[in-house]
């Protein structure tokens, strides 16, 4: 199993939305592969979804140009 810390890099404002720079999750997937990229980012969208309330993939910034994965485990 590899674990990942996932970054927001940029802000955000849209639809009731707020992100900010440096809200951060851990995910952890069975393959050492950028979890953002893999299934779509469900991982990580209900990761957000989970400890912030904020749906990613609806307010379209589920991908590499917000988010940085970086392996930690």
């Amino acid at each position: 199993m590899a674990l990942f810390k996932i970054t927001t890099t940029r802000s955000f404002r849209g639809s009731s939305i707020i992100i900010e720079p440096g809200m951060s999750v851990q995910v952890s997937t069975p393959y050492p592969v950028n979890p953002i990229n893999v299934d779509g980012g469900r991982l990580v969208n209900d990761a957000f979804l989970r400890i912030y309330g904020i749906d990613l993939k609806r307010a379209g910034i589920l991908n590499n140009a917000y988010l940085s994965a970086i392996q930690i485990g």
